[in-house]
């Protein structure tokens, strides 16, 4: 079993990093980055197969950020593991970094560029029947986020896994209800959402996306081979962990001032002291 505490500890200081790559970089998707950390952590610190002295490594298992906007926490992590040195973080889309404000195949560990919406889950069913052709047990993991739901290319690739019996691959959603431009609720209904996902033949489930213990047992429960695609819909809040930017639209694509961030690694560093 994993230390849940550890991982909870790490999932704070991804989130200090993140900040700092942010406000220096003077751009960034830092609610989107902040609610998805939990979830990237417990994938890359406990749930996957990869090796970041060897970043194409023919066993591990496939990571897509399809909702690629959300990249630094994703760098943070990737720079945290060893792919690629932690001083790198601070050209974050800085003129000639290959940190650029999306994920990009020239970062060791990336596996697909992403950016546009609806991308991340058609190639991850690609690469789902590719290992099942070659009867290998790698798995594939898709993050996307909640306002990239309204691509339809989602669904063509929901549909084609389910009729596919492709068990390998789990489709994550930071359900965290905002976008760019409001609520996903005032923008494109998603409701029922857990229903349409079932509908579509995917063994569906939905967890607290910042409860790392919900997190875990989520990510162990879809390993079973059931002949179904998985989805974990994934409840979060935007902004998570920085009480002035939790739940509030500016901060999809906000960046802090010096004085906000003092006062967002503060808040961070209360929360660290708490969990010890």
């Amino acid at each position: 079993m994993p230390n849940i505490k550890e991982l909870q500890a790490k999932a704070i200081a991804v989130r200090k990093e993140l900040l700092q790559t942010i406000y220096i970089g003077g751009t960034g998707h830092t609610g989107g980055a902040l609610s998805s950390t939990d979830l990237l952590v417990g994938l890359f610190y406990y749930k996957m197969k990869h090796d970041p002295k060897n970043p194409l490594w023919d066993e591990r298992d496939r990571f897509l950020l399809s909702k690629g906007h959300s990249v630094e926490g994703y760098y943070t992590i990737l720079a945290d593991c060893g792919y690629f040195p932690k001083e790198e973080l601070k050209t974050f889309s800085k003129f000639k970094s290959r940190l650029i404000g999306h994920p990009s195949t020239k970062v060791p560990g990336v596996e697909m560029n992403t950016g546009s919406l609806g991308h991340g889950l058609p190639v991850g069913v690609g690469m789902a029947i590719a290992f099942k052709m070659d009867n290998k047990d790698n798995k594939v993991y898709v993050l996307m986020g909640d306002g990239e739901q309204a691509e339809g290319s989602i669904w063509e690739a929901a549909m084609a896994a389910s009729n596919y019996k492709l068990d390998n691959i789990v489709g994550i959603v930071d359900r965290n209800h905002l976008q760019i431009s409001g609520n996903t609720e005032d923008v494109m209904k998603l409701e029922d959402f857990s229903a349409k996902w079932t509908a579509f033949g995917w063994d569906v489930q939905q967890i607290n996306g910042n409860n790392m213990d919900e997190i875990i047992k989520a990510y162990d429960s879809v390993c079973t081979k059931n002949g179904k695609p998985h989805l974990i819909i994934a409840n979060t809040i935007k902004g998570k962990g920085v009480s002035f930017m939790e739940n509030v639209a500016k901060w999809h694509h906000g960046v802090p001032t010096e004085e906000q961030l003092k006062v967002a690694l503060e808040e961070l560093d209360c929360q660290l002291k708490e969990l010890m």
